[in-house]
């Protein structure tokens, strides 16, 4: 059987086409629009041959996490060799931190050009989800942009797994633009939030098609849990800070675009802006439109978003396809190379506000390795927004795993986001403003707003003890804390 001139495969057809080694690029930024089932077809092919002592281990590369199907899935059928650019999956997580699985993680607007330079060779077969295949090769994606485009461009052989589950109006939302490698670039033509430059899909060559695979499952995405109240605290530090900086002239009476990263936090937050009546309507230019998005979009408060995937439970992606007269006006969904793109987010004046797993008493920021060492997703899009933004902001609870661990810490053993990057930290205890701070002054502000009473006579005194030239560090102690955390499960013991 054929649908518009393709074949219709079967399984046995499917790890046929996939070979052991392969560098196989997927769909999916998070599990929105992820390919679910030709990953279930190669991880019951992988149990098979190594059952019979065979080998089947493939490259596997996406726009970011996605879902189960992929990074758990693929991983408890041992069948991933290497991963880029992010994870999202505890079986590949350990597998990662056991060295059993090599992960490349990198920015996530980086992506496409570093696959279309050949930086990782070639990408021998590209499987992405679609709601519909044209004859002469357009694909109108699903529930996320992601780098799609650049796999079915870039693939030698490509399988589309053509969902039913999927309103085929979601292509409307899509704004599909492959940029040309350098130096042949022109400048991005998005000057508001909104802005569309390209088509509702995207392009590949028809003789490139080697099958298609028939669907009908939802994304398995999860609601994120209920605001606690060290997130709502949080929340209430930062409507704070914007209403004062909007109050000083420095935020616009229009407000500026808003991006927030993934997580209870950063949804607190944007559930915090949304029922503050001081704050005004807003847009976002962000990666991902999660859930609250859509309650603000519905409210009227949010103006209209833009983004690489749509990461929402399925009623409220069957809301959206049901009701898109209403929202294909308020969402754009890009590849991510321009959603994330530098110049577009300092072009527009984007307020960043992402999560971070610690930060040390200078503002470096650490969102992505435990103790330095042990990787719990990757550095995602966090940097380019924090680079780039008007205002960058990294939140984070002060203590973790009942005061055992503090977030707060003198020098991190992990920096994704450096001093130079980052602005504005928060916690439930505070904000502390580090714009135009020299060091000693960012460390008392960091240490005395932001660090939980229990660490501050720590931290203080390590600062007071330090060897000091620009910045004050004693080499000896620096990651005390971390060390105390392995030996006796707690930074402090006596805590």
């Amino acid at each position: 059987m054929k649908i518009d001139g393709y074949p219709i495969i079967s399984k046995q057809e499917v790890v046929s086409l996939i070979k052991d080694g392969d560098t196989v690029a997927f769909s999916g930024f998070t599990a929105a629009g992820a390919a679910k089932a030709v990953p279930a077809m190669l991880a019951e092919h992988a149990r098979k041959e190594h059952a019979r002592g065979g080998s089947f281990r493939i490259r596997v590369i996406t726009g970011a996490s996605s879902g189960d199907y992929i990074d758990n899935d693929l991983a408890e059928a041992d069948a991933i060799s290497w991963r880029a650019p992010y994870q999202g999956g505890k079986t590949l997580r350990d597998q990662i931190n056991r060295q059993e699985v090599e992960y490349v993680d990198m920015h996530l607007s980086h992506v496409a050009q570093t696959v279309e330079a050949g930086f990782f060779n070639r990408v021998d077969v590209a499987v992405v989800e679609a709601t519909q295949i044209t004859p002469d090769g357009r694909v109108y994606l699903s529930a996320s942009i992601g780098a799609s485009p650049t796999w079915l461009a870039s693939a030698d052989k490509v399988i589309i797994e053509l969902n039913h589950c999927h309103s085929p109006r979601l292509s409307e939302l899509a704004d599909i633009v492959i940029m040309p490698p350098p130096p042949r670039r022109n400048p991005i033509n998005v000057s508001s939030p909104l802005a569309k430059i390209g088509w509702p899909y995207a392009h590949v060559d028809p003789k490139k098609v080697v099958g298609i695979v028939e669907n009908d499952e939802p994304d398995q995405v999860e609601a994120f849990s209920q605001e606690d109240d060290t997130s709502k605290k949080i929340a209430d530090h930062v409507i704070e800070f914007l209403l004062k900086e909007k109050l000083a002239g420095r935020i616009p009476p229009q407000f500026f675009p808003l991006q927030a990263g993934v997580g209870n936090t950063a949804n607190a937050v944007l559930a915090g802006l949304g029922r503050h009546p001081d704050i005004p309507p807003f847009y976002m230019y962000s990666e991902v439109f999660q859930d609250s998005m859509m309650d603000l979009i519905d409210n009227g408060k949010l103006l209209g978003a833009s983004a690489t995937s749509l990461t929402i439970v399925p009623e409220k992606l069957r809301q959206i396809g049901e009701n898109m007269d209403f929202y294909s006006g308020k969402i754009v969904l890009r590849p991510q190379e321009i959603s994330n793109h530098p110049g577009i987010i300092r072009r527009l004046g984007v307020v960043a506000m992402n999560t971070a797993l610690e930060m040390d008493i200078y503002g470096n920021v650490n969102s992505s390795h435990v103790l330095g060492t042990h990787v719990m997703n990757g550095v995602g899009g966090s940097g380019e927004f924090a680079r780039n933004s008007h205002l960058s902001i990294f939140m984070t609870p002060s203590i973790a795993k009942g005061g055992k661990i503090s977030s707060v810490v003198p020098m991190v053993p992990h920096v994704d986001n450096n001093e130079h990057s980052v602005q504005i930290l928060v916690t439930e205890q505070g904000l502390a403003d580090l714009r135009g701070l020299g060091p000693l002054e960012r460390a008392d502000k960091i240490i005395n707003t932001c660090a939980h009473p229990s660490y501050r006579p720590y931290l203080t005194e390590y600062l007071a003890k330090g060897s000091c030239g620009h910045i004050c560090h004693d080499l000896t102690r620096c990651f005390e804390l971390h060390r105390n955390f392995k030996e006796y499960g707690a930074m402090l013991p006596e805590i």
